[in-house]
């Protein structure tokens, strides 16, 4: 016979603002600096879709999703980041886009901000 355990796992989203400070929330104790790097290649197929789109105009899809996706992973790893110095946010972040590599074919996307501990 299988036994079955259940348990409750609550999930905290962590606070990430442009902002220095959280309507609403004090900050207890600044714990420092935390940043993220994410750095991404941009596929030839992906190349060639985003070049008729400069040739025909209009958006270009598949590079927003590209950027998209940079900045999602580099808020996933300096949220967790955060989350390793015990703090509860992140304020005053800033959002960085960069080309890198021979002809721009990689993008960089970097972000830091201030890792805190608010009031509870």
């Amino acid at each position: 016979m299988r036994e079955f355990v259940t348990f409750t796992v609550q999930l905290i989203a962590m606070i990430i603002t442009t902002t220095p400070t959280i309507e609403g929330k004090a900050v207890s104790q600044y714990l420092g600096l935390v940043t993220a790097q994410t750095i991404i290649g941009a596929n030839f197929f992906k190349d060639i879709l985003g070049g008729l789109r400069d040739v025909f105009g209009g958006r270009s899809g598949t590079y927003e999703k590209v950027l998209e996706e940079a900045k999602n992973y580099a808020m996933t790893e300096l949220t967790q980041k955060a989350e390793g110095m015990g703090a509860d946010a992140v304020v005053g972040i800033d959002l960085d886009y960069e080309t890198i590599g021979a002809n721009g074919s990689m993008l960089m996307v970097s972000i830091s901000g201030t890792a805190v501990k608010l009031t509870k």
